[in-house]
């Protein structure tokens, strides 16, 4: 028999172990404390010389059949699940970095992570933004502290594609942490360990979970970096083989200390959505290209973002690297369109902040989740006043059409 494709594997990771009574899902588990029969069994788990849970805080059995999950999607020797998506992002960067530390990141960084790197900068680590979609940029901010670099697979909410393999190659030359977002990706489209990538992370509450109810957060070790090189980790984790410490410090330092942790009730919810992401990309990416030539094509749409497009910056690197091209798009109006006004007339299409879900939902990016950071900053950030993001569900192609064409249509009416 041939080996099995990864959304087989995954359908049926559940079953690689046993499973009480025969169910083909894990349980939920929501007890906060776990018992052992022998003290000595306690003390084990606890100084790490034997697996199990102690406290919730850290975990329990439904969140860690996640995990493992989310290992299998994206090859990697370990994962640690979050709260939330942020959550992941900042108690990792906590766990890694120390004061006088040096990150370079991405200019084109989703909203809230940007903010992270204010307070990232206000605690004492040095910040560079560049722009990701050269490494020869990232390269040129590399300094004796540099620790981390940071980038988006596909930018939230321009949709600029990182020059993912260069900067890996830069990374892998100096010793550095390549931390790569893969949200606006996911496994289905991309796998980040094939352009080096150290650690891996991914808002769960997106496309992976797919439904809109659930949040979550994971990061994922890909077994790339040599963990055994970096100044920050702590004696107490230099356990066992190199391969893991990242991971433990990251365990213990960011998830338990901070305690963005993953309720089991969510975990489960993301765990059976995983099992329908390769579908659901296809449909999605399938459903934004289209609605991305169709805006193009219209008179009252200034520019349309979107990597699958020929008109896109990066369509080729896209092409190369991505089994598709994602579910989010973004597209400016022409000055006498409002969009406001536009996303008012969308009657199927719903007005909201989420992505990733199998519903398409569309915001207007300056006036929302961009609104904090003023107009000097978006306008660096090549965000315009008119920008709409969608991101795009699977919904029947012509229905979603059919009601983008009939919003357009007011507009000209008014």
């Amino acid at each position: 028999m041939k080996p099995l494709d990864i959304s087989t594997r995954l359908l049926h990771a559940d079953r690689q172990s046993p499973i009480e009574h025969g169910a083909v899902h894990k349980p939920l588990h929501i007890a906060t404390a776990y018992g052992y029969s022998q003290a000595e069994e306690l003390v084990a788990v606890f100084q790490g010389r034997q697996s199990g849970h102690v406290y919730g805080r850290q975990g329990n059995p439904t969140t860690t059949a996640l995990e493992a999950k989310v290992s299998l999607l994206e090859d990697a020797v370990g994962t640690i699940s979050f709260a939330s998506g942020m959550g992941a992002l900042c108690s990792t960067m906590l766990a890694l970095l120390k004061k006088g530390d040096h990150v370079i990141a991405s200019r084109y960084l989703f909203g809230n992570t940007a903010s992270w790197m204010q307070t990232l900068e206000q605690i004492g680590c040095e910040v560079t933004l560049v722009d990701a979609t050269e490494a020869a940029h990232v390269a040129a901010a590399v300094t004796p502290a540099t620790r981390m670099v940071l980038v988006e697979t596909i930018a939230n909410p321009r949709t600029q594609v990182a020059d993912l393999q260069g900067i890996g190659k830069v990374c892998a030359q100096h010793g550095l942490v390549y931390f790569v977002d893969s949200t606006m990706t996911t496994p289905a489209l991309f796998q980040p360990k094939d352009v080096g990538a150290s650690l891996i992370i991914h808002s769960l509450s997106k496309s992976i979970c797919g439904h809109g109810n659930a949040l979550g957060g994971s990061v994922s070790d890909t077994g790339l970096f040599d963990w055994d090189k970096y100044p920050n980790l702590q004696a107490t984790y230099r356990k066992g083989p190199a391969t893991g410490w990242g991971l433990l410090q990251i365990r213990k330092k960011g998830l338990r200390d901070v305690g963005a942790t993953l309720s089991s009730e969510h975990g489960h919810r993301i765990a059976v959505g995983a099992e329908t992401l390769a579908l659901r990309m296809e449909r999605a990416c399938s459903n934004a290209l289209a609605l991305a030539r169709w805006l193009e094509a219209q008179p009252l749409v200034s520019r349309v973002h979107y990597p699958g497009l020929p008109s896109h910056a990066q369509h080729e690197r896209a092409g190369g690297l991505f089994s598709g091209f994602g579910a989010l798009l973004g597209f400016e109006t022409q000055p006498q369109a409002d969009p406001i006004a536009l996303l008012n007339a969308l009657q199927l299409v719903i007005k909201s902040s989420h992505l990733g879900d199998n519903r398409t939902l569309a915001i207007p990016v300056a006036h929302t989740i961009f609104w904090e950071m003023g107009p000097q900053q978006r306008k660096s950030m090549d965000i315009a006043d008119s920008l709409v993001r969608v991101s795009v569900g699977i919904e029947a192609q012509d229905d979603l059409l059919a009601d983008f064409s009939q919003a357009f249509a007011s507009l000209k009416a008014a």
